[in-house]
């Protein structure tokens, strides 16, 4: 079924941003902490990144529009997202988890999958290796981490969220499919509410329901996903810890206080998308080809369109000129627009080499980088083009 020997560790820190905050305020503690939007006093337009084991008490999750946070808990401590500060407790975290082993693959800012196999000897048992990575986390950070131990990728996922929070749940190879078995089909890896629906549909309510189904009944429901469902239904993930995840795009995004059919004004904010698009590009070392408009019009419809450019940039000039004619080109009839987002994918190294080198370009690429020093030291409005401001 799987390797005997194979431990992997989920790790997913608990209600990351609130606990963050709580850490570094402590009459935050014990108190309903909502991170996110402003809420503006419950008629604010964005949502809850994340909330504090308080504020679930209330109803509260993540994704939720902060409006309806707010009317459910009023009273609650509305604070919002400073990703700097997160970030930075998740540097500490991750270098934590490189102590344990070399196999980390990162999958948010507050999770990750490790491969201990290679190294929990170290530490003694493989349960003792997790409860010394959950210690040394909440010695060094002050927060709390849940974990799960399997020998697959999923089942280590989905442990990790049984006894949250500051859980620690170890799935043995033996008893894989006695923990599989009986848990809701809507619990395995790719199985979304459309996919549950039919299965449900077809009787199939727990992972063991199917488990019971032939390869080639689900084949013919669900084309090559019916055998890869099945295969997981069985404990069969060979899935190994990826220790690099490449980028595959980098993208930002805003939510207009009032729906506006401006044109300027929404001009004006996908500039500055643009901006910030492209200073995270040249920071992360990425040019991309592909440019992406997101646009969601009042009523909550949402479209892309998207053009790939000859040359790889991380230019703002370039990506606003990109994005300006796929505005142009939408066709809003008079709708008001409530979201806009910029996307950059189909990303390269920047320092990737071309035959051709426009001296133009090179110049471009010290003004930036000028711009971007700027704006590190003094803030991202420090500095903005004009069609921006």
């Amino acid at each position: 079924m799987v390797k005997e020997s194979r431990y992997i560790v989920h790790v997913d820190m608990d209600a990351f941003f609130a606990a963050v905050e709580q850490r570094d305020n402590p009459a935050y503690r014990g108190k309903p902490v909502v991170v996110g939007a402003d809420p503006k006093a419950g008629k604010g337009r964005g949502v809850v990144s994340t909330c504090s084991y308080e504020a679930r008490k209330f109803g509260i999750h993540s994704a939720m529009p902060i409006s309806i946070a707010f009317r459910k808990c009023p009273q609650a401590v509305f604070l919002p997202v400073d990703m700097e500060k997160y970030s930075a407790a998740s540097d500490k975290i991750f270098s934590i988890f490189r102590q344990f082993s070399p196999l980390v693959e990162g999958v948010s800012i507050d999770e990750a999958f490790l491969d201990i196999s290679p190294t929990y000897r170290l530490f003694g048992t493989p349960l003792e290796a997790c409860s010394a990575i959950k210690e040394r986390i909440k010695k060094e950070t002050g927060l709390t981490a849940s974990i799960g131990l399997a020998p697959t990728k999923m089942a280590a996922k989905i442990a990790s969220g049984l006894k949250k929070p500051d859980g620690l749940v170890e799935v043995k190879r033996e008893n894989l499919l006695d923990f599989l078995w009986p848990l809701d089909i809507g619990a395995l890896w790719g199985v979304g509410s459309k996919t549950k629906d039919l299965l449900n549909q077809a009787g199939i309510w727990k992972i063991g329901d199917l488990a019971k189904k032939s390869k080639k009944d689900l084949s013919a429901m669900f084309g090559r996903n019916g055998e890869w469902f099945w295969e997981m239904a069985q404990g069969i993930d060979e899935s190994e810890v990826e220790t690099e995840r490449e980028a595959k795009s980098v993208s930002n995004e805003m939510t207009f206080e009032k729906d506006t059919a401006d044109n300027d004004r929404i001009m004006a904010e996908l500039a500055s998308l643009c901006e910030q698009v492209s200073g995270r590009l040249r920071e992360a070392n990425f040019k991309c080809r592909t440019i992406t408009l997101k646009v969601r019009l009042e009523g909550f419809q949402t479209y892309t369109r998207a053009v790939t450019i000859g040359e790889p940039t991380n230019f703002s000039e370039a990506l606003i000129r990109a994005i300006r004619k796929l505005f142009e080109d939408f066709p809003a009839h008079g709708r008001k627009v409530r979201l806009v987002g910029v996307r950059a994918s189909n990303l390269s190294a920047a320092d990737e080499k071309y035959l051709f080198v426009d001296k133009a370009d090179v110049k471009k690429e010290e003004v930036h980088k000028v711009v971007d020093k700027i704006r590190q030291k003094f803030g991202s409005a420090s500095i903005r083009r004009a069609a921006s401001a």
